[in-house]
This record gives structure tokens, sequence and C-alpha cells, in this order.
């Protein structure tokens, strides 16, 4: 079955549907040359596509997957079994093709070791190439870090506005966007910290939104959690974390966003999957949005282990990842039990 969206809002519903996620298959040829060192395979062109085929051809793979982000290299090539480009590939799955956009972060000038996502200059002609191409969203990540003295409201809100920006400009060429916002969860802060930086961080991102006239109901979320820094002692549980997420975001997210999509912000497969299943139980029947997933290394490491860059092994890395892509499928909607791991 084909896909067919006739609007942006059908396209954002569609990618955080009840049941699936995203998955986040776009990493940069040199992110994914860092993933394929730890297996000793070799970074190419054909082994990056041999790849990527086993994952999207993987059977079923789309009664779990709602939407694949993909890379510039990755929108161009085609599927190994039939030499079809990979939109219409995807699409032909009922699965919704997008494009990371954003040209990575750099250091913010003035400031001590923060991060501002350059990629604005001549985005709109690429993101028109990217439709035309096939894409239906796109993707945009701003890094936020906390430290003693990070993040600074200059960083805060020189990012938001950048985000604003790449959200306008794609809903202008049709393309949904993914807003991520990521505070990363390096450091020794406890909760307490990330729940007061991701307040201010989603209330400036959605002030910047609204004033450059995005139109939240043709956007998905995609933010981090609100967790303990990983080197921190005495790290919040599932509970706490669920909770404090989830009333963080009462505070700060609009009724309108039809779909928040996770980040895994490098969280444990296990820890992602139970943080997200846990905030649907608490939400249950009452939801204001759907809560899902867009998760890269939470739904793809132990697929990469299994498969160690040998075909004899690519059906076990599919069956690898169709398992996690299952259990976090059952996390979207409350479902899931750290039983089934």
């Amino acid at each position: 079955m084909s896909l067919k969206l006739d609007s942006l809002e059908a396209v954002a519903e569609a990618m955080t549907a009840p049941g699936k996620g995203i998955l986040a298959a776009d990493e940069s040829t040199g992110t994914i040359g860092n993933r394929f060192s730890q297996i000793n395979t070799e970074s190419t062109f054909e082994n990056r596509n041999v790849y990527r085929d086993l994952l999207f051809s993987a059977d079923g793979m789309e009664d779990y997957i709602s939407g694949v982000i993909l890379y510039d290299e990755t929108l161009r090539q085609s599927s190994l079994s039939d030499n079809v480009p990979y939109p219409e590939y995807l699409a032909n799955k009922s699965v919704v093709p997008g494009i990371k956009v954003d040209m990575g972060a750099h250091d913010l000038p003035d400031s001590e070791g923060e991060k501002i996502t350059n990629g604005l200059d001549g985005l709109d002609e690429r993101l028109s190439e990217y439709r035309e191409l096939g894409a239906r969203f796109a993707k945009w990540r701003a890094v936020i870090n906390i430290t003693d003295d990070n993040p600074s409201g200059y960083c805060i809100s020189t990012n938001a506005h950048a985000l604003a920006r790449y959200a306008a400009l794609c809903q202008s060429n049709d393309i949904v966007p993914i807003v991520e916002p990521e505070i990363l969860m390096d450091g020794t802060h406890d909760i307490d910290d990330s729940f007061v930086v991701t307040e201010e961080v989603l209330h400036t991102v959605f002030s910047e939104l609204y004033s450059q006239g995005v139109s939240f109901e043709q956007m998905v979320l995609k933010p981090n959690m609100v967790l303990s820094g990983y080197d921190g002692n005495n790290r919040a549980s599932i509970d706490e974390v669920a909770n404090a997420t989830l009333q963080c975001f009462f505070r700060t997210v609009p009724a309108a966003v039809p779909g928040i999509a996770f980040l895994s912000g490098g969280q444990s497969d296990e820890d992602a999957t139970a943080h997200l299943n846990r905030m649907n139980q608490i939400l249950g029947e009452n939801k204001i949005w759907n809560l899902t997933f867009s998760y890269g290394r939470a739904l793809q490491q132990s697929a990469l282990k299994a498969w160690q860059g040998k075909s004899e092994n690519v059906k076990a890395a599919q069956d690898a990842f169709i398992n996690r892509a299952k259990l976090n499928s059952l996390a979207t909607t409350g479902d899931y039990s750290e039983g089934m791991e």
C-alpha cells in the first residue's frame, strides 16, 4: 500500500501514529563510520547502502515504523532488491520518508563551550529539492548542554530562533518539520536541573515558533526526556523520569502539536523503551499528544552488533531490529514490560 497524505497535518499525524515510531537513520558519513568501526567494517558507499537496506527491507518494519529520517546520501540511494529510490521504496510500504537538513553543531561565538546549529544558508533551495526527491518531513537538531555555567540565555535564544526559521522554511516547502531541541544528558546534574533547563528551552522554542508563524498542527516535536545526568549520583527512577517529563511538557508544549517523538539521547535500549512506556501508562486514554519514539542507536545497536558487516548475518540483524521496533511499538501504547526483553 503506497503512502497517500494530502496535507502537512496528515503527514504529522501519520508520523506519530499510536503503535509506531520514527527510525532515525540519518547518521552522517562520519558518525556511521564510527559505528562501523565498532564492528570492524569499512564505511564505504556500498556498505552504508547495504546496512540501510537491511533495515528498510526488514519484513514487517512498516508495522512498527511510521517514518525514517534519511541522510542526504541515503535519500539518493536505492533499494538493493529492485533499485527503487529509498523515498519511493519507503512510501510504497506506507512509511513516511524524511531528511536531516541541519549541518551539525558548531562552536557558538563568544560563549564557553556552547553550540549553535548551522545550515540555514541555502536551506530554502535544499528543501525544495528534497521535496522533489520525495521527502515529506525534515529534521533539525539543536544541542544544549548543562554545566555549572551553561546553558546561557544567549545559547538558548539563538538556537530557538534557528529552529523556528528552519521550521517556517519547511512548511513553506510543503515539508513537516521535526523540531529537535536536545538537552544533552552528559554530566553530573540531577533531574531537577534537567527539568528547569528543559522547561526554559521549550518555552523559548515555542515562543519563537509562534513569532515566526509556524503552524503547531503541522510539526512534530523531538525532545529529550527529563533525565538525571548520566554521570550523576542517585539517578532518577523510571517513574520519576516519566512524571517529571510529563509535568514539564504540560507546562510548555501546546495541545495543538499532534505528536511528540522522543529522542533516546544515549540511553540504553531498555531504558529508552521503559521510560516511554511509563509515560504512556500514566497518560492512559487522556492523551493530549501521541507520545512515540524517534530513536537511532536505541533501535539500531542490536542490529548492528548482529550484522557485523557480513551478508550471512543480514537476517539476524533484521530480526534484532524488528524485535526492538516491536518493543518500542508496545511502549507507545503502554503495553511493554521488562520481561519482554
